[in-house]
Order: C-alpha cells, then sequence, then structure tokens
C-alpha cells in the first residue's frame, strides 16, 4: 500500500474565515471589529473596544480570542494592536449603569460608546455575538467572533488587556476580593472576600446578590454612583 512522503507537507489551515475578505470584496475596506469584556464579572464596568485594523496588512501572528491567550502575551498584542491600528475606539458601562439599566443594555452602551470613539467611519462593523438591535449602527453579527473574526480579536485583546489593568489598579485599593488574579469574577477568592467585608462600591449589587442570596450574609454597601462613575474615565480618557 503507498505510503505518505514523510516530506509531504498537511495543508495549513486559514485562521480566519472568509467573512472579512468577502466584506471588502463586496464593498468597502473599512471594517471596524467590536467586543466586550466583563458581561459575567460581579464587579467593575463593562468594557468594550472597537478597532479598525489596516485593511491591506496581514494579519498579526498570534492574535486570538482574548480568553485563551496569557496574560503576557495578551499585554504584548495588545501594544502591537494599539501601534498598528487605523482607529482604535474604548467605551465602558459602570457598576451603576450595568445595575440600573441590566447587563445586556449596559454592554450595548458601551459598544455604543466604543464606536463613537472612531475616528474613522467604518464601511462596515462585525460584532461577536448575537445581533443587537439597539445598537444603532448597521452590523453584522458573528457567533464566536473572537475566533473567526480578526478584527474582532483584535477588539477582544484590547477590550481584555484594558478592563484587566483597571481591575488591578481597583485592587490595590480593595485588596480582600483578590481582583488582581480573578479581574472582578466570581472565584472562591472573591466570594471568600464578600463574605468577609461584604460589598464595595465597585460591586454589581444585583450581581452579587444573586450569587449569595442562599447565604443569607452579605451586608451590602451602598452603591456610591459617583465612584461607579469614576472608575470608567480612566477608560473614556484612554484614547
Amino acid at each position: 500500500m503507498a505510503g505518505v512522503s514523510r516530506g509531504a507537507s498537511r495543508p495549513r489551515r486559514r485562521r480566519w474565515t472568509s467573512i472579512e475578505r468577502d466584506l471588502r470584496r463586496d464593498g468597502g475596506d473599512i471594517i471596524a471589529g467590536v467586543d466586550e469584556v466583563g458581561r459575567g464579572s460581579l464587579a467593575g464596568p463593562v468594557v468594550a473596544c472597537a478597532i479598525i485594523m489596516p485593511p491591506a496588512a496581514r494579519a498579526l501572528r498570534g492574535v486570538d480570542d482574548s480568553k485563551v491567550l496569557p496574560p503576557p502575551e495578551r499585554r504584548r498584542l495588545s501594544r502591537l494592536i494599539l501601534s498598528r491600528a487605523l482607529a482604535v475606539g474604548l467605551g465602558a458601562a459602570s457598576v451603576d449603569e450595568i445595575d440600573r439599566l441590566n447587563i445586556y443594555h449596559a454592554t450595548t452602551l458601551a459598544m455604543r460608546r466604543a464606536l463613537a470613539q472612531l475616528a474613522i467611519a467604518p464601511d462596515h462593523v462585525l460584532i461577536d455575538g448575537r445581533p443587537i438591535r439597539t445598537l444603532g449602527v448597521p452590523h453584522i453579527a458573528v457567533v464566536d467572533g473572537d475566533d473567526k473574526c480578526f478584527s474582532i480579536a483584535c477588539a477582544s485583546i484590547v477590550a481584555k488587556v484594558t478592563r484587566d489593568r483597571l481591575m488591578a489598579s481597583l485592587a490595590a485599593r480593595y485588596p480582600a476580593y483578590a481582583w488582581e488574579s480573578n479581574v472582578g469574577y466570581g472565584t472562591p477568592a472573591h466570594l471568600a472576600g464578600l463574605r468577609e467585608r461584604g460589598a464595595c462600591d465597585h460591586h454589581r449589587r444585583r450581581f452579587v446578590e444573586r450569587v449569595l442570596a442562599e447565604t443569607g450574609e452579605l451586608p451590602l454597601v451602598l452603591d456610591d454612583a459617583a465612584a461607579s462613575e469614576r472608575e470608567i474615565e480612566p477608560i473614556q480618557q484612554h484614547m
């Protein structure tokens, strides 16, 4: 039986789908990829990034869904992406807005703010996930977009690094919750801090109440709306 030569190479899997290439072929080179991070966190804002990468440039090696990248690689790639991008917009919604609007509408608000920060008007907008009727701009939604579209993956990395940096800075002021490692998500260390110290101004009241309702032992601190608004100022002023 004939065998396969050891020197024969297997076809290389194309990393990204044809979605972006097809859009450019059909008209309009400028594509904004949009993604958000922090939807499931118990603390801190939800952060969105809208980014436009050069249409004629090759995709940057190593770019991937931000969730699968180790933190040092995410930070390295974020710096590289920002140095190459044609335009970047960052937006956020505070914990006060999340509690007031709910996480779906607060996420939409953060994405709208990110798109509004773009210095270049995109021909197409790609977002990760499902279509958002209230986004306010025509867009194409791609489920698992950060694994399929280069521009969405770039947005995912920049949003993740931006939010992680903010949560690390808050961790220095609120060490009981281990935000420097869990960035606000419900890890055992975070939940232990909540049970011991209660919630602070940067916690999402409704999220925390739902997660710890069965314990009946959480002394919640009243939200300070001014503090929750201040937490997103560094993001809004970043670009």
